[in-house]
């Protein structure tokens, strides 16, 4: 490698869902990046996790906890109310194919270019709610006001490269990796989400999952093979945002609620992700009702302290006046996100040992990395090497 007058290509693969548990089992690249740390994953998802990465501060501060909030004045979805009434049978509305054809024509109606998804939200309730992800978070100003990865580099007058999520992960390694062998940039974030999507339908399931960390291996050894023909000195760092749990049982709130006689929208309204229920009290009775519907299922309700300590505490209530948060491996089903459960899901307390998070790197480990929050500073430079 040259280390002559060109400054150090500084370059972070960010692999969706590669636990510290997977990396420590399979014993992924130990030769290739020795300096290793288990992370705390920022509590919520990867539409949590990923704006927090971007930016390196936490949802009480960005704004995304999950995909959708209670919000009737600012919800865009207001002409669905008119729509929603026609969309009958229900049933037909709630087939998985015909909500991700209803889910592309509204992305393109309303202009959204981030990540875009019905999931299992009720279509009548989509005038009442708003989305936090309606711009690409990735490109410069894709998370206004909030300074952005982008918007640094670009500050910074890094030549940098930003991987496109829309593009499969094998056209975005050798994207990188084409960069790399001519010496093009400066700053680069890969960005992979395949291993979530196997995760949650084969968590457990070594022969299935050795083999694609065995495949990430295999492109992470192309690129530093790249990094070197590029003839410029490097530092390699792999990270995750979380991990991921097997299911361990499940929870059937809207039973529960419907047996308390509330009605959504009139009394409450609700949220139920995959692992947590939030809910706005828009009656006073309706809060003690829940609460007691919910003393029979496996979790507990966070207190103001706990969501502090997570950063998703607000004044405003923007992310629900209560959030029940299920046991880790114990999944809402039925849900907003969808009918079914998956066999490994993430969104539990970040202390569950299957939710841990890894930074693996060519370089020792900054000091300030023990949490997902702190990747930023490393990247845009303030990190110190411990």
């Amino acid at each position: 490698m040259n280390t002559g007058s060109n400054p150090t290509v500084k370059v972070f693969v960010f692999i969706d869902a590669l636990g510290w548990k997977q990396v420590e089992k399979y014993g992924f690249l130990t030769d290739l990046l020795p300096y290793r740390r288990s992370v705390e994953m920022q509590f919520g998802y990867s539409c949590t996790a990923i704006p927090t990465i971007l930016t390196g501060v936490r949802p009480a501060e960005h704004g995304h906890l999950a995909f959708y909030d209670y919000a009737p004045a600012k919800s865009p979805f207001k002409a669905m109310r008119w729509l929603a009434p026609l969309l009958r049978p229900r049933d037909f509305w709630r087939r998985g194919r015909i909500r991700n054809l209803l889910s592309k024509l509204i992305k393109r109606a309303y202009g959204f270019t981030g990540y875009f998804q019905l999931y299992g939200v009720p279509i009548e309730r989509l005038p009442q709610l708003d989305y936090c992800e309606k711009n690409n978070l990735f490109v410069k100003g894709g998370l206004a006001p909030i300074p952005n990865l982008a918007d640094v580099w670009e500050t910074q007058g890094m030549r940098y490269h930003i991987s496109d999520w829309h593009l499969p992960e094998t056209e975005n390694f050798r994207i990188a990796a084409d960069h790399f062998r001519h010496g093009s940039v400066d700053r680069a974030f890969v960005y992979s989400a395949a291993f979530d999507a196997l995760q949650h339908d084969n968590v457990g399931q070594d022969e299935v999952l050795r083999q694609k960390v065995e495949k990430y291996a295999e492109s992470i050894r192309d690129l530093y093979q790249a990094l070197d023909i590029g003839q410029r000195p490097f530092e390699l760092t792999v990270f995750s945002d979380h991990g991921m749990t097997p299911l361990r049982g499940t929870i059937d709130a809207p039973t529960a609620i419907a047996q308390t006689g509330l009605k959504w929208g009139e009394d409450y309204a609700s949220a139920i992700d995959s692992t947590m229920a939030r809910f706005w009290w828009l009656k006073p009775d309706s809060e003690t009702k829940i609460r007691e519907a919910f003393k029979q299922f496996p979790g507990h309700w966070l207190t103001e302290s706990e969501m502090k300590y997570h950063g998703i505490w607000r004044e405003d209530h923007k992310f629900g006046d209560a959030i029940f948060l299920a046991d880790a491996g114990v999944q809402f089903c039925p849900s907003d996100m969808g009918v079914k459960p998956l066999n490994g899901m993430h969104g539990f307390a970040p202390d569950d040992e299957d939710s841990l998070a890894c930074w693996l790197s060519t370089v020792p480990v900054p000091k300030c990395v023990s949490r997902v929050c702190d990747y930023f500073q490393v990247m845009t430079g303030c990190g110190t090497a411990s």
